[in-house]
Formats: structure tokens, sequence, C-alpha cells
């Protein structure tokens, strides 16, 4: 007997679950680097530039950006549940070659590969919960997968980090990642795939209006990058959050190293922001769905250029100044991380979302690379310090950015249904749609 498909986080609990465990595994296999591996470049490999160190995560996110964007098109070739396993086939090299790679050269090839699991897994984790949950519950679903995915990072990082204060840097830090990619392929094979949830929810959607609504991976990116302007703002802002992110996981531990903390000490900083990302994304996420997107936005990324401010405030004690800017970055990045996929997700056609989502994440997860790059030059031009002035700035300029742009209509609980999107900057369509079940 079959099953009838239904949309809903109550409707879809169990697909839903495992998809969440999936994320964790997700989330764990990068976090096994978040501590480690810049001081594996200065202390194991005897880097002196810190462009060089963080290369790294250059080629980590310019591999993850350009999966993101491909992703969404390939989802018109491939189901969603085979690209997740794709990407899982894809890291089992990743932490034997982090713990015994001998040359950096072999450590940027790993995170290549890391780049394209992540990329794979992370977006068909993404879009599978929210195809699962409909229009009224995107925030809280991506606020749970999110929140999954980081809260594993930073625990990963956590341990990572004491780890390596009793081990040393490698192996024994980065081999627990074959516990990651063996559990989420696991899973991944067990999951349903989500093709008739949406189905089911394009059956109850308006169809788009002709040419400016094409579903065409072109049309998507031109119509997410800049003729919208509420997608463009949060792409703008998806791109300066991961910059911060970019920035901080190469500068961080050799920032407060030069200021006299150990690795136990880094990987206590380290695991906090991640861990603060992650559990705050699930009230931040429900409360987007309440108040709306816009102004948590904003006021995460304002939260987010005060936490680098504070870092320098506070130097005097690295310890504290790690803690407390590790708090402000991670609450900062919990208000604005599932908001803006769940904004990205409101004013997206069915037809379209997948490439407006995989639009949206190759523009943040380039924030990897453009924060790497940008610390590297700086770092060995500037300093350290300057470097972490420069991001504030641009936190704060790019926060201004979202107040000015995102302008579009929010759905409501009440309203299950979301906005007609639209292709410009004109106002969606007042008349509302046959509603969505939930």
């Amino acid at each position: 007997m079959t099953t009838a498909v239904r949309l809903g986080l109550r409707e879809n609990w169990l697909q839903f679950t495992l998809l969440v465990i999936v994320n964790v595994c997700v989330g764990g296999l990068v976090g096994l680097e978040r501590t480690t591996v810049p001081l594996i470049g200065t202390e194991t490999f005897g880097l002196t530039s810190d462009l060089a160190v963080f290369s790294f995560i250059i080629a980590f996110g310019a591999t993850k950006a350009c999966t993101n964007l491909a992703a969404g098109a390939l989802t018109a070739r491939f189901r969603r549940r085979q690209l997740l396993i794709a990407g899982w086939l894809i890291g089992i090299p990743v932490p034997f070659a982090l713990a015994w790679a001998p040359s950096w050269g072999w450590i940027i090839a790993a995170n290549v590969l890391l780049g394209l699991n992540q990329g794979l897994t992370w977006s068909m984790t993404v879009n599978m919960k929210i195809d699962l949950v409909g229009p009224a519950r995107r925030g809280l679903a991506t606020g749970l997968n999110e929140a999954a995915g980081y809260v594993a990072v930073g625990a990963v990082a956590l341990l990572t980090g004491y780890l390596a204060a009793t081990h040393g840097l490698r192996p024994l830090p980065e081999l627990i990642g074959v516990v990651f990619v063996a559990a989420g392929l696991g899973l991944s094979l067990v999951v349903r795939d989500t093709a008739a949830h949406v189905a089911l929810e394009l059956s109850h959607h308006p169809a788009p209006a002709d040419g400016a609504q094409s579903a065409r991976l072109a049309a998507t990116f031109a119509r997410t990058t800049w003729q919208n302007r509420s997608l463009r703002g949060a792409s703008q802002a998806g791109l300066v959050n991961n910059l911060n992110d970019g920035l901080t996981w190469g500068v961080f531990p050799l920032l407060f190293t030069q200021h006299g903390l150990g690795l136990a000490a880094v990987g206590l900083i380290k695991g906090l922001y991640p861990l603060l990302w992650g559990l705050g994304q699930i009230p931040s996420g429900h409360l987007s769905d309440r108040i709306g997107r816009k102004p948590l936005i904003v006021t995460g990324m304002l939260v987010q250029a005060a936490g680098f401010v504070l870092a320098l405030a506070l130097l005097a004690d690295p310890l504290l100044a790690g803690i407390i800017s590790a708090i402000a970055l991670g609450l900062g990045t919990a208000m604005v991380y599932p908001t803006l996929i769940a904004s990205i997700s409101d004013h997206a056609h069915p037809t379209w979302r997948a490439n407006a989502l995989g639009t949206y994440r190759f523009w943040r997860d380039t924030g990897y690379a453009a924060g790497a790059l940008l610390a590297g030059i700086l770092a060995d031009t500037l300093g350290l310090n300057t470097t972490v002035i420069a991001a504030a700035i641009l936190t704060t300029a790019s926060g201004l950015l979202a107040a000015r742009w995102i302008t579009n209509p929010r759905p409501t609980i009440e309203n299950s249904h979301p906005p007609t999107p639209t292709g410009t900057d004109q106002q969606p369509n007042t008349k509302p749609p046959n509603p969505t079940p939930s």
C-alpha cells in the first residue's frame, strides 16, 4: 500500500529526522579542519606566508561554491538522493588525506574533494528538507538543518583541538572523519527521495510568468544575483557572512596563538563559534517565520561586525577576547544563516527554487574563498589586526545593504503559501494562490 504524499514537518518527521542526522555527518566532516589545518600548514609544513596557509580555504570555498551552483542544475537530471550519495562517495578519501598528506599540495587536493562533498551533500539536505515541509515552515526547517550541521562543526572543532593537544596535530584528530563518512553514506542509502513532494507543491502553486520566470540556470542566476532586489540583498549578505567565516577560519588560530593561547584554548574558541551558530539557528529560523526575514538578517550582520571589534578591543586578555568574539559571531551568524535560505525560498518558484538556492549558495560560499584570499593578502601586507578591522567594516556595510534591498513581503504561518516570486524589482501579484497543505 502506497503512503499518501503530504507536506509538513509532522507528516514527514521520520525522513526529516534522517536528513538532520545526515547533516550532522556533513558538518562533522568539515569540522575536522577548523582548529588543526592552519596550524598543520605552519608547524608541520613550515609555511611562512599567511596567504599560502589560507590557500586550503580558498580551494575549499571555490570548489564548494561552484558545486552549489552545479547542484541546482543537476537536480533537473538526477534525483536529490542520487546527488546526496554521490557527494558522500567523493568524500571518502578526505580524512585519510588530511591525516597522512605528505605535502601541503595534498591538503589542498583534499579540500577540493571536501568542497565537492559539501556542495552536494549540504545542498541536497537543504533542498530535501524544504521539499518535505512545504512553504509554512521553511524558516524552521532550514534552521534545524543548519543547526545540525554547525553544531557538529563546533563539536568536532572542540574535539580535534583536545586531541591535537594530547596526541598531536595528526593523524588521530583527522581520522574521526571516517565515522562521519561511513554514517552519512549509510543513512543516505536509506533516506527516500523527495521528488513526489516537489510535485505536490507544484500542483498547488501558481505557474510562473512566461519569459521572466524561466527555470533555466542562466535566467535564475541573473534573477537571484542582481535583477530581484530581495534576492540580490540576500546573496550579498550570504557572501559577506561566509567571508567572515573563511577569514576567521584562517586568522583566528594564528592571531590567538601569537598572543599565547594553546591548542586547547584555540579549539574552544573555534568550537564555540559554530556551536552557537548551530544551536541559535533553531529559534532564529522559527522566529523568522513569525516576524519576517529582514529584521534578523540586518541585526545579525551588525552583531557579527561587533564581534570583530570586540576581538581586538579585548585582545589584552586573548582568551576573553576569543570567547566574547566567538559568542557575538556565533549568535549573529545564527540570526542570518537559516533566514537567508528561507528568504531565497520565499521568492523562488518551485520550478526554479533549486537553481535559486544553488545560485545563492554559490555566492555565499564564494565568501569562503574571498575571505581567505582577502585575509591572506591583508595579513601578509598589513597584519592580522588590520584584517579583522576590514572584516568589521565590510560586515557593517553588508548589513546596511540588506536593510536597503530586502523589501519583498514574507510568508506567514497563518498564510501557508509563499508570495508569488518576481523576476525583477516589481512587487508580486497580490492575488493569493491555492494554499499548499502542510
